[in-house]
This record gives C-alpha cells, structure tokens and sequence, in this order.
C-alpha cells in the first residue's frame, strides 16, 4: 500500500531515533519518497477544507469532521468504493488531532503485528499520553481471530481504530467491533468532483505544476472513465501525461487519454454487497420487462468475473418465479442455458445468457405460480391438511382394499371429456382456488380453461344443469 503524507515520519522515526544519522538526512528521505509518490498519493487532500465530497460525513456537526476535530474519539468503520477517501480521511484523523498514525494492511498483516502495534501505543499512552490512531486497510480481509484481537485496544481506547472496507462492514467484519465502533458509509464521487480534483492535479505543482494543459474533451473523458473513483481519475491523468510529455505535448488530448486508459471501472465484488446488489438490479430489470436495463447488469456481471453458473441459476428460478405459465418456454430456455454454459463455460456462455436474458425479459410476466405454491404451503404450515380421501389412497399393497382405500377411485380416461367429478383435496382445503392464471401470454388460455375444470371437478357444472 502507499504511505500517507506524514507517515514516512514514522519511518523515520525508527531508523534514524539512534543518533547515527540527523534530522535532514530524514527530511531528505521523505521528500525523496513524496516525490516518486504516484499522483494520487501527491494530492491527497491535506486539511478537511482540500476534501472533495462526502458532506454528508463532513458537514457541521457531522460525525466524521468531529473525530477528525477531536471532539469524537470514537473508533470508525469507512466502508465505500474505492477512491472516495478512506485513506486520507484516516490521515486526517490523525494530523487534525495530534494523535501518532501506524497503518497496517490486512493484506499484509497478522495478528501477531496487530498486537505489536497495541503494545508499543499502550506503552506511548502510558510514558507521554500520546494516543494512536490506527488505520486498517481493507479490514475485510482480516479473519475473525484478527478482528477479535483489536477488540480489547479498542475498547479502552489503547488505540482509536480507523478501518477501511470496500465491503459492507455488516457482512465482513465481527458483530463485537462493529458494536464497537461508527460505521460511516463514503458515496462515490460525483462527476463535478472528480472534475475538481482532476483540475486541482493539472494546476498545483504537487500535481502537474500547469506544466500540461487538458483539453475539455479529455477532462469530461477521464471524469466519465473514473466512475466516481478520484484514484483511478488521477492514476489516468498522470498516465496520460507522462505520454503527452514524452511526446513533448502541451496539451493533454482526447486521444492521449483514450490510448493510455480504455476501459472503464467495474463496480462490484463477488462476495459483497455490489454482489447483491447488482444481483438484484438483475432479475428486478427482467421483472419490469426492460431488457436493455437487464442486459446491462448482465454486462456487469460477467465483465466483473461472477461465476456463470450464479447467473443461470438466477435466470432458472425467475423462468418459474416471475414468468411461469404466462411462456411455460421460459423455463426450458433457462434450463438449457445453465445447462449450455456448464458445458461451454465462458467466454461463449455470455451468448448464452444473454439469449436466456432477452428471452425472460421480453416475455409475459405472472407471478401466479409462486403465489400458488405460497399459498399452499401457508395452508400445510397452517394445519390445513387432513387425511389424503380413501378413495386416492394406494391400493396397490396386500390389504389396501381391506382398509377401504383406492375404493371408489373414479378414472377421467374413462370419460371421453378426461375430466369428471372427483374430490381431490382433503376435507380441510375443499374449495381452496390456489393458483389464478392471469391474462398475460398463454396464461390466458388457462384463466379460461381453469374455472371450466374447477366447476366440473367439483360438480358444480353438473348441479348447474
């Protein structure tokens, strides 16, 4: 990961606390590391007036701008995107309240640095009363038993604990820190700010100095390129530039931008909330009959590497679910999909389940199917069973006639209409209509064709003539 401004000042302060070397040699050290630093890394914001976005956190009274104030030594979750902020607001916690700043990545740490880290702030709080703030990165990836080990540091407030995930906190860290701590949710940049921080990059000489100009088209194209994501805004920018001043360019043109980045930010993650969240956009896109809406998420889906069999098990459960009888076809089509793609894997089951999609999408829809499984099933839960009638029992076994069962059973193939009166269900349900056909698609035969058997299953055609 890389360091945030100030915390080459902890390097420092480990190597060079002996005497063997003075403070300038420091000083030489970090200004050397801050510029090889990347853009980003250069511009992250210095004070909270530099923050573009999150007002929502950073407003009066806001409980992000108390902590870093001050005035909230509470221990936070940051849970967004990438490029929102995280790792500066963390910083900003830090200078803003004089407090020492250790960072740790999940990536790279165990417990046996987190407790390293608790030890040496416990004995700082307790020589000179100086506090640590201790930032986490992508603290999803910490275990259970590392999350754990934080909980009693955190508690007593050895150290204030700042963490940061790209993943719903609810979902990935332990319920005791997350009772522990304020879980602060960071939005996504909107364009104008991206826009703000991509200018600010160009003109200050942390950035590029206003050694470069940006052509407007090639400003809106990194901004649409970003996503939301002020990192990948700047990673691009500074690309674009090293590739105009190679040239000797003044201006960075639309052209430079689009042949050094060409691909957009994907937002998801397999195993988070985007996950379902996309998941969702899906089938709720098909549900609503937009096709272009569902083959979108589809896009994002199989761009982001979800697993295909996911998708077309998704698309088996809506064929019945949200279409059902409405295109009884559904089904088979979303069968032979999963079925297609098991066999061909991707990428060519992209066709596959784009043809399932289309198909679901553009078809009738009738939820009556689930509906009137529900409906039994509340009925069964319910206590609205009864014995199966005698007279569609098993007769088959030695004794069967003797108990009175199958006596009586009446066989519709014996009747040229195939249909006669018969009661079915038990005492208990007589009556019950579960399913409703609907009049979309060729559920519309059904409407009609359903009643016609009810009155003559139940007697009522013959009781009306």
């Amino acid at each position: 990961m890389s360091w945030p401004p100030g915390s080459v000042a902890l390097v420092a302060d480990g190597l060079f606390d002996d005497g063997l070397f003075g403070a300038e040699v420091a000083d030489n050290a970090e200004r050397a590391l801050a510029d090889n630093a990347p853009l980003p890394v250069r511009m992250r914001p210095r004070t909270l007036d530099e923050v573009v976005g999150q007002d929502h956190l950073l407003g009066p009274g806001a409980p992000l701008r108390r902590l870093v104030e001050g005035a909230a030594p509470a221990s936070v979750l940051l849970y967004g995107p990438p490029g929102t902020g995280k790792t500066t607001l963390a910083t900003l916690v830090s200078q803003a309240t004089g407090r020492r700043f250790v960072a740790l990545s999940a990536l790279s740490s165990g417990v046996k640095e987190v407790r390293a880290v608790i030890q040496e702030a416990r004995h700082r709080l307790g020589r000179s009363g100086e506090s640590t703030v201790l930032f986490i990165d992508e603290v999803h990836r910490f275990s259970k038993t590392q999350q754990d080990a934080l909980l009693g540091a955190v508690e007593d407030r050895t150290v204030l604990l700042v963490a940061a995930t790209t993943e719903n906190p609810f979902f990935s860290v332990v319920s005791p820190l997350l009772s522990r701590s304020l879980v602060l949710q960071l939005q996504s940049l909107t364009d104008e700010a991206v826009r703000a921080l991509v200018d600010r990059a160009v003109a200050e000489e942390r950035g590029l100095g206003g050694r470069l100009r940006l052509a407007e088209d090639a400003a809106e194209h990194l901004v649409r390129l970003a996503s939301g994501d002020a990192r990948r805004a700047l990673t691009a920018l500074e690309a674009a530039a090293e590739a105009a001043e190679s040239t000797d360019a003044e201006v960075i043109e639309l052209s430079t931008v689009e042949a050094t980045v060409d691909k957009a930010a994907v937002r998801y993650d397999r195993d988070g909330d985007q996950h379902f969240d996309v998941t969702s956009a899906f089938i709720k896109s098909i549900r609503g009959s937009d096709v272009d809406a569902a083959l979108h998420y589809l896009a994002r889906m199989v761009e982001a590497g979800e697993d295909p069999r996911f998708i077309a098990r998704r698309l088996v459960v809506h064929a019945s679910e949200d279409v059902g009888m409405a295109d009884p076809t559904a089904l088979g089509v979303a069968v032979a999909a999963a079925q297609a793609v098991a066999l061909i894997g991707m990428p060519e089951g992209r066709i596959v389940l784009a043809q399932a999609t289309i198909h679901l999408a553009t078809a009738p829809k009738s939820n009556a199917v689930i509906t009137a499984v529900d409906a039994a099933l509340q009925d069964v839960r319910s206590g609205a069973a009864g014995p199966v009638p005698a007279h569609l029992r098993d007769g088959h076994y030695s004794g069967a006639r003797q108990l009175g069962n199958a006596t009586g059973y009446r066989y519709p193939h014996n009747v040229a209409e195939g249909v006669l009166p018969q009661q079915y269900p038990p005492d208990a349900v007589v009556g019950r209509d579960y399913y409703q056909p609907t009049s979309r698609g060729a559920e519309r035969a059904l409407a009609e064709r359903v009643p016609r058997l009810r009155r003559v299953i139940r007697g009522e055609a013959a009781r009306r003539s």
